[in-house]
């Protein structure tokens, strides 16, 4: 029997086509701009009066090529120092007369208490690195408010880090000579900070506000940072107060920023110098400016200069130049002094953080909280006066009671359409699960999770046009074919309408600053909805041609709606690598889960205005089985492809683990694996057979032999482990290690304990590293009656309990030196005081890193020495 379509199903496909057109040439516009095909770099032969990629990648190769690594506790870091510290003295030397140049190799050592992931730790450090040079005119005073650029030059474990952060360095370095040879003498001073301990937790801004001299000069600050290799820079944090924002829209020549970031940020794992800034030690106006794209290489082995987007410097670059200028010239710019006195004076409190969003790149659009606080009522105040002024002119044919519940019925039945927008596309990721062989199969191909989940997603978003059709409302589909007023009183407009404007108001309500996302699509479609108005008297409403008036006014707002949510999208994707792993059955279905459910929503986003017009051609069974059948077409093509690939690797942690008695002696030795996806360590070593056969696993990669690795031998890199699960435990030898350190880390108590009265004491401690090379970081894990002690000026976290076990202080230490570090506890009772020590060394024997060398090349191992000990005093 043949298969037939009526005139009706026709039209159908014909306006599904013609929206697929329309959506495609939005995504390869806004494709070419997330990876800045608009920008042309300049090379290293660019007139000195402009910012040059190719300059700035002259210090990026340095820096990450010919030094590589440049970790604390490795000798990179220190030769990075120095060539920072060299590239500066060569500016100074050609200065001219009219500025001043100065430069400080400072050496910063603290303690203090911090949240970091949701978990309290004390922090302490020594012997960090900063490098700071601060341009100013020979007139400035040293008080002069000035503004700050940060950017940090140690790099992650294991990663040489071009995109985080020598891309930052290298940026800064030719904003210096930038500043130097344009002739531009700074009306405020301008410092740069290059510090040498973000990776750390913050550790080198955190000495530079409690130690330096020029902290408390600095009104404005722009913190760079990277968690990709490129693409758009945006500001994904600003404040404290709107002025910051203020200045970026009105002075950067590539604006990519919106507040709605800074909804979303708080959300992510991790953390920049901002918060030292603006928020813990600071209260410093300033902006957050961070690569997104290309999460794939953030903290891994891959994060090479190849890797970086060409563009991405430049375009930061040269909206660094206006933006620091900006902040220079800014009368607003005032020291701590300053702004402490104006805030007592003006009795102000704290101001509100604005609503700004770059349209595309090409433009800012900037409000106030206060505007926003007007402006996004209006929707809602429209909607609820409509079916009232309709009735007033005689437009509706019912009272303007039941009008408004029509309009309120089709409000509930697109929010029904956007939530089975995302749970169709959920159901779809589960079922997929069921039957495949493992987890994020669109990991290393994004376009697989848009093939996969946007047909299904138009589906959930269709199936209440087709409730619509055996349900009518009181107005009925009847009502817009053959009303000469078009879309005046149809609950299909005016409910997806009051959607938005309900959704504006809900984030008014909530303080976020994202709301410009629905308003924007309530203004556009109120433009629509006039523009429909005309053409209806030109055409009958359900023409084609009246539908092109209608959607014409939205295509800006819908552009848009594709820029953001694409690279939303986009973006949760490549994070999806390293956002942590649940462990399973359930640990296996969250990311498909969450990249379905964010699909999907961005699906109903883009489309739902175009639902009012569209929907009723568009809600047909073989337009709605066209669009399941490509679901389940793209859904069993993906089960084909292996989630990953060099350029999208997956991240494997590997600990080289020695339980130590004492200085001398190992009393065990493990190789302890760990994975921060969904897909476990079976998974990798089935398709890693030559890690598995040096792991004596044997051809059937049985498990039931092998340990799980507790989280407490994870304790090294405390609080990240927490984003761990299903580690294991195999057998390994200490015979090399021995061999190599004479002495290992311990702790011993070098003086007798002081007692006080009603049974309290202090117990003296020395912790020695022993012979360790290339120490990163040593965490203590103490558990007992603590009452103070010697770190964070004598302030204790907040206890955190491990597992289920008895509440204990976490301290981090840090910072070479040839000192011990000494220290004292103070117990509320005589009750023992229990320490857990945990050494990362960097360093790792032979057969270690010959077993690294035999993963596949789309794993990227993390891989390190740690050394455990465990005391009673």
């Amino acid at each position: 029997m043949a298969f037939r379509l009526s005139s009706g199903d026709v039209t159908g496909f014909k306006v599904l086509f013609s929206m697929a057109i329309m959506y495609g040439l939005m995504a390869v516009l806004v494709y070419s701009i997330v990876h800045m095909h608009f920008i042309t770099p300049l090379g290293i032969d660019a007139p000195l009066d402009r910012f040059s990629e190719g300059r700035a990648l002259q210090h990026l190769r340095v820096l990450s090529q010919e030094i590589g690594s440049r970790q604390e506790g490795s000798p990179g870091l220190k030769e990075a120092a120095r060539y920072i510290k060299a590239q500066l003295e060569v500016l100074k030397e050609r200065v001219g007369s009219n500025i001043r140049i100065e430069i400080e190799e400072t050496v910063v050592d603290g303690s203090f208490n911090m949240i970091f992931l949701g978990y309290s730790i004390s922090l302490g450090y020594r012997n960090h690195t900063n490098i700071i040079m601060r341009i100013s005119s020979v007139n400035s005073q040293e008080t002069d408010p000035s503004v700050l650029l940060n950017g940090h030059f140690d790099s992650p474990l294991g990663s040489p880090g071009a995109g985080d952060c020598g891309s930052c360095v290298a940026s800064m370095l030719e904003m210096a000579r930038l500043t130097v040879d344009s002739g531009w003498v700074p009306p405020r001073p301008i410092i740069f900070l290059f510090n040498g301990a973000e990776e750390l937790f913050l550790l080198g801004a955190h000495g530079f506000m409690k130690t330096h001299k020029w902290s408390d000069t600095i009104g404005a600050f722009i913190n760079i940072e990277a968690s990709g290799t490129g693409g758009l820079d945006l500001v994904c944090q600003s404040g404290p107060g709107s002025w910051p924002s203020l200045v970026y829209a009105q002075s950067a020549v590539y604006p990519m920023a919106h507040s709605a970031a800074q909804d979303v940020f708080p959300v992510i794992p991790g953390d920049t110098d901002y918060r030292i800034f603006a928020e813990d030690y600071g209260d410093i106006p300033g902006l957050d400016i961070i690569f997104l794209l290309g999460g794939y290489f953030y903290h891994t082995s891959y994060d090479t200069m190849e890797r970086l987007l060409p563009g991405s410097i430049q375009a930061r670059g040269e909206n660094l130049l206006s933006i620091t200028r900006a902040f220079a010239n800014s009368s607003k710019l005032r020291n701590a002094h300053e702004r402490e006195s104006f805030k007592v004076a003006a009795n102000e409190p704290k101001d509100e953080r604005a609503v700004f969003f770059d349209y595309l790149s090409w433009f800012m659009i900037f409000y106030s909280r206060r505007a926003a606080v007007v402006l996004h009522t209006i929707p809602i105040a429209i909607f609820l006066l409509m079916p009232f002024l309709l009735f007033v002119l005689n437009i509706g044919k019912h009272t303007w009671f039941s009008t408004f519940c029509d309009f309120f019925k089709g409000l509930l039945l697109h929010a029904i359409g956007v939530v089975l927008a995302v749970v169709v596309p959920i159901v779809f990721a589960i079922l997929r699960l069921l039957f495949s062989n493992h987890a994020m199969s669109w990991f290393a191909r994004p376009y697989l999770a848009f093939m996969m989940f946007i047909p299904c997603s138009l589906v959930g978003v269709l199936i209440p046009r087709v409730v619509w059709r055996s349900v009518p409302l009181t107005h009925g589909v009847s009502r817009l074919q053959a009303s000469k007023e078009g879309l005046s009183d149809d609950p299909r407009f005016w409910g997806v309408f009051g959607f938005y404007a309900l959704l504006t108001l809900a984030y008014q309500v909530a303080g976020l600053s994202g709301g410009f996302l629905t308003f924007s699509l309530s203004v556009s479609m109120l433009a629509a909805w006039i523009s429909f108005h005309f053409a209806v008297k030109l055409f009958d409403c359900q023409s084609l041609r009246s539908a092109m008036c209608y959607v014409l006014p939205l295509i800006p707002c819908i552009t848009y709606s594709v820029y953001f949510g694409g690279f939303l999208a986009q973006f949760l994707i490549e994070k999806m690598g390293m956002m942590g792993s649940v462990p399973p059955p359930y640990g296996y279905f969250i990311p498909d889960i969450i990249v379905a459910a964010v699909v999907g929503l961005v699906t109903s986003w883009c489309v739902g205005p175009l639902i009012p017009i569209c929907g009723h051609w568009l809600a047909r069974s073989s337009i709605l089985k066209f669009l399941l059948q490509l679901s389940v077409l793209a859904l069993a093509l993906s089960s084909q492809f292996f989630p990953y690939s060099i350029a999208a690797p997956k991240r494997v942690v590997f600990q080289h683990t020695f339980l130590t008695a004492d200085a001398s002696r190992v009393v065990g030795s493990s190789y302890d694996f760990s994975v921060v996806d969904s897909n476990s360590l079976p998974f990798l070593f089935k398709h890693a057979p030559e890690v598995a056969k040096e792991l004596n696993m044997g051809s059937e990669l049985s498990f039931k032999a092998t340990k799980d690795s507790p989280r407490q031998t994870w304790m090294v890199i405390y609080p990240v482990s927490f984003l761990f699960s299903g580690s294991l435990k195999f057998p390994a030898r200490s015979d090399d290690m021995l061999k190599h350190y004479s002495s290992f880390p311990h702790l011993a108590a070098y003086k007798p304990h002081t007692l006080y009265d009603g049974g309290s004491r202090r117990v003296h401690l020395e912790f020695y590293l022993g012979s360790l090379e290339e120490v990163w970081v040593s965490v203590l894990n103490i558990t007992g009656p603590l009452s103070s002690w010697s770190f964070a000026d004598n302030v204790l976290p907040a206890p955190e309990s491990r597992d289920g076990g008895p509440p204990s202080y976490i301290c981090r230490l840090s910072g070479a030196s040839h000192e011990n570090w000494t220290f004292w506890l103070e117990a509320s009772s005589s009750e023992e005081i229990r320490v857990e020590v945990a050494v990362l060394d960097q360093y790792m024997v032979d057969a270690a890193k010959k077993l690294k060398g035999l993963f596949p090349s789309w794993v990227d191992v993390t891989a390190y020495s740690s050394f455990l000990s465990s005391y009673v005093f």
